[in-house]
């Protein structure tokens, strides 16, 4: 499999960490490369279902060596958490996974301003999942952060994390709001410090010296190309590069050792908070995708915006991210329609345009511009080849990947490993 950036094609929620796990048969070393525990995977496994939000899905499959990646900002607390509920599942987490010692660090701090900073935009919040993630990403560029490697000097880090702490309370006591007690915050802390420092390391020298040794290196990106904080429905989009390029600069590895990009995309179109979305239905039919798809958020449990796969916008996710190859998830999902829908293009100010408006904040204005293709009618989770789909099933991937320019390798019919196959 070479070295593989795997990355969403739409607002996130594609499937990726199924994805993932897949190809972790082939697969050593497994790296996420951007974000934090705003990001969800959900795996299934025979009867065992998994939720994971900061560690690599590949930590699943005993062999495996998984990296929390430079690009991330982890909330300690939450990855105790995170090990100790897998843990529980049996899974031998310390012994597979390594943490960027470059990685910044989410207090709580960062989790009340995020709180009080989305409470104050009103009806014009960006639906943010206040864990966080856009307070410590703004203090990673104003230079002000705390890193993974402050933790290994732990005097070090209780000089900065009360500085940080000090600062942030002017805020709060600015807006009116409780102040941090940084000092209890700090109590809690110190423990899961102790038991996370061994995992702490240069994770840039590692996954280098096993590209070196020919090792295949998959790249786990979350969230999804429309909310990159440069190419997504700005201001509506996450903080970090969701995009294949933060594989380089969230791992440390040069983009001449990419090999392969994986668009993943969704048979349909989902999005969670806020912002535009060009296909997002209000009928019936928008209602029966939630329903099938089981449309609501592994981090948060809100309720995904549902709607028809939007060939305008993901034909340009695919260009952006440079994907070569196309998993196509939740085609089951659309089992029981008559009649399915794909955007081709939008109508704006009476013309018809086949790419992105110029003017991005015009982008919600978009009327979308539809063909039709009749549906198989009949259920797809037995299928376990391309073969064997329904020749309608067949011409909406065919058509899919014309839209897109990009070819399908693999197509999911349901939630579980055994329901995903090649083509």
């Amino acid at each position: 499999m070479a070295n593989t950036v795997l990355v969403g094609l739409q607002w996130g929620d594609e499937g990726k960490g199924k994805i993932i796990d897949v190809l972790t048969r082939d697969t050593k070393v497994i790296v996420r490369f951007q974000g934090g525990n705003n990001a969800g995977h959900t795996v299934e496994i025979g009867d065992q279902k998994y939720v994971v939000h900061l560690i690599p899905s590949g930590i699943l499959r005993e062999g495996t060596f998984n990296i929390i990646g430079n690009g991330l900002v982890v909330d300690l607390a939450h990855l105790y958490k995170e090990i100790k509920y897998l843990a529980d599942k049996g899974i031998d987490v310390k012994s597979r996974l390594m943490i960027s010692n470059r990685a910044q660090v989410i207090s709580a701090c960062h989790r009340q301003m995020d709180g009080m900073s989305e409470n104050s935009l009103g009806d014009k919040k960006i639906g943010t999942t206040k864990r966080g993630i856009g307070p410590a990403y703004a203090d990673k560029v104003n230079r002000c952060g705390i890193r993974m490697a402050d933790l290994l000097d732990i005097e070090s880090f209780k000089t900065k994390f009360t500085a940080q702490a000090k600062e942030y309370n002017k805020a709060f006591a600015a807006a009116g709001i409780a102040e941090l007690d940084y000092e209890a915050e700090l109590e809690t802390l110190l423990p899961i410090i102790d038991y996370i420092k061994p995992m702490i390391s240069d994770t840039t020298a590692l996954i280098n010296a096993e590209i070196k040794k020919g090792e295949n290196v998959l790249f786990e990106g979350a969230q999804g190309t429309w909310l990159d904080v440069d190419f997504g429905t700005y201001p509506y989009v996450t903080s970090s590069n969701t995009t294949s390029g933060g594989a380089c600069t969230g791992s440390g590895v040069s983009p001449r050792h990419i090999d392969s990009v994986m668009g993943i995309v969704k048979a349909y179109t989902t999005r969670v908070g806020e912002g535009p979305f060009m296909t997002e239905l209000f009928d019936e039919d928008g209602a029966e995708l939630a329903r099938v798809g089981h449309e609501f958020g592994a981090t948060t449990g809100r309720p995904r915006r549902c709607g028809w796969l939007d060939a305008v916008a993901t034909r340009a996710a695919v260009e952006i991210n440079g994907a070569d190859q196309l998993t196509l998830t939740k085609l089951d999902v659309l089992d029981g329609f008559k009649t399915i829908k794909i955007c081709t293009g939008y109508k704006l100010d009476g013309e018809v345009m086949d790419t992105m408006p110029l003017d991005l904040n015009r982008i919600d204005e978009v009327e979308p511009v539809y063909e039709e293709h009749p549906g198989w009618e009949t259920s797809l989770e037995n299928v376990r080849s391309f073969d064997d789909l329904p020749e309608n099933a067949k011409s909406y991937v065919r058509r899919v990947e014309e839209l897109l320019d990009s070819k399908v390798k693999i197509i999911s019919v349901g939630p579980k490993r055994e329901q995903t196959f090649e083509l």
